[in-house]
């Protein structure tokens, strides 16, 4: 504040010798910043990653520094560049994205931010970036008055940008009404100027379906359907160009992701952003390989519910994709840790004789040990033996619980799902990976209660609960489920 005082002082002793010519613009307050990489941060947020460790604690860092670098940039100081990874989840999809942090301009960095991500930047274009428009002529004290003003109250105001703090502000800030009344013409219009590449989509695939023999075509990328049907017509081509090689995709899902491979359900899988001959490689060279070893991938399951006591072993709804290969390996070592174990002394004697009614989910050795809302025991590879053993004993009475829960409540969030997609006319209806039942339920049980007042904006939209507010690029409406009406 003294370095803004002195510079005041000099300034205003330039002043009396007259007017200096100068463009100047209006710094955006930490409000404004905050609402508008409000997508961004409930895209990123590590809350949404509790089940994947590691990309949690990526975001979590990077956070830390882009928090610290828009701070460096409210303080009028020359920012260090730097390059971050985060990991995004804009539609359920993991996805991962550099992002270059460069300019030394406020405005400039948020919608870079915003646009590395492909999530919309209507609100900071719509934020008038000039104090005066009209004239680029300013008296230098009253541009310098105007640029210590936003300056001094960001600063009283915040003292520092609270990441945390911004997005409960953020979270709290809108209304279900409000907000619809402000953006449901604006998605409207998108997704009639969508209509025709859905048309072209829903054409490409029937057509590989039929031409083919594949079961489904699905795009689990994140992005825009756009983007699926750059993918399609691609495939389109090569396909007709190789089509003895696409014999081995016969009955099979083709999943464009952001992985290549043969994952365990036996979808294949194409990395959107590769090259088409990466694609023909894999689908020549690779899969009847993989094949051979899915074939062995229930034999590994067996084994190692054998050995604890009959447990289920599954597989997560929204678990990460996993390769075959990889698969194996996990269940090999867990299974190798228990039967360590089970020589050493066995199993508590207040054990059932059977785990049959338990699920258990095996993720990589960096996946975390923990008690899905589901009730399922999730465990990484690398679990030493005693620590799982005493988890399973901790845990147990509450897996019983929500196993029983998540059984009555998938069926319920079925019926109002259906109930929601017919009352209100909409599209299409879905929901993010971390909305699990419960959340899903209560939010669809006051959107029919509240039927009368959000008919009219719902109607022949597209509509998906997340945790933020959002309208996408080909005009999906993204509300939180605990939203305020």
């Amino acid at each position: 504040m003294a370095s803004e005082v002195l510079c005041r002082h000099v300034l205003n002793r330039i002043l009396d010798r007259g007017t200096v010519g100068v463009t100047c613009y209006r710094y955006l307050t930490s409000g404004e910043v905050a609402t508008a990489l409000r997508p961004f941060y409930f895209s990123v947020h590590p809350d949404l990653f509790g089940k994947f460790p590691t990309e949690r604690a990526t975001n979590e860092n990077s956070l830390q520094v882009l928090s610290s670098y828009i701070q460096t940039l409210q303080q009028n100081r020359p920012p260090r560049p730097a390059t971050l990874k985060f990991y995004l989840r804009p539609q359920g999809v993991t996805l991962d994205k550099d992002i270059k942090l460069v300019q030394k301009d406020l405005r400039k960095t948020v919608v870079s931010i915003l646009s590395t991500c492909n999530l919309p930047t209507t609100y900071v274009d719509n934020i008038a970036p000039a104090l005066n428009p009209s004239s680029s002529r300013y008296h230098m004290n009253e541009a310098f008055r105007q640029r210590v003003y936003y300056y001094e109250h960001d600063l009283r105001k915040e003292m520092g940008f609270q990441m945390e703090e911004e997005i409960e502000m953020a979270k709290g800030a809108e209304t279900l009404l409000t907000w619809l009344s402000k953006n449901v013409d604006s998605a409207k219009e998108k997704l009639a100027r969508c209509k025709p590449v859905r048309e072209d989509v829903q054409r490409l695939q029937d057509s590989l379906c039929s031409d083919f023999g594949i079961k489904e075509v699905r795009w689990e990328c994140g992005w825009n359907i756009t983007h699926f049907r750059g993918c399609l017509q691609s495939f389109q081509t090569l396909a007709e160009h190789h089509m003895d090689a696409m014999s081995v995709l016969k009955g099979r899902t083709l999943v464009f992701g952001n992985d290549t491979g043969l994952s365990l359900e036996g979808h294949v899988l194409l990395n959107s952003g590769e090259v088409r001959n990466n694609w023909l490689d894999f689908i020549k060279n690779v899969v009847y390989k993989r094949d051979a070893a899915l074939l062995t991938v229930p034999r590994f399951e067996k084994a190692l519910s054998r050995v604890l006591r009959d447990i289920q072993v599954v597989k997560r709804k929204f678990q990460a994709k996993t390769m075959v290969n990889q698969y194996e390996n996990n269940l090999r070592r867990l299974t190798t840790s228990l039967s360590d174990c089970q020589g050493r002394g066995g199993y508590p004697k207040h054990w059932p004789e059977s785990l049959s009614d338990f699920e258990l989910v095996v993720e990589t050795e960096a996946g975390p040990l923990m008690l899905s809302p589901m009730g399922q025991f999730i465990v990484p590879c690398s679990c030493p033996s005693t620590l799982l053993v005493n988890f399973i004993t901790d845990n147990m009475k509450e897996a019983t619980r929500l196993l029983q829960q998540y059984k009555e409540q998938k069926q319920v969030e079925k019926d109002l799902y259906e109930q929601c997609l017919s009352d209100f006319k909409l599209i299409a209806f879905d929901k993010d990976d971390s909305i699990t039942p419960d959340p899903m339920i209560s939010c669809c049980k006051r959107l029919l209660g509240n039927r009368h007042h959000l008919k009219q904006h719902l109607s022949g939209v597209s509509l998906t609960i997340t945790n933020y507010y959002s309208v996408m690029s080909d005009g999906q409406m993204c509300i939180p489920w605990n939203w305020k009406l």
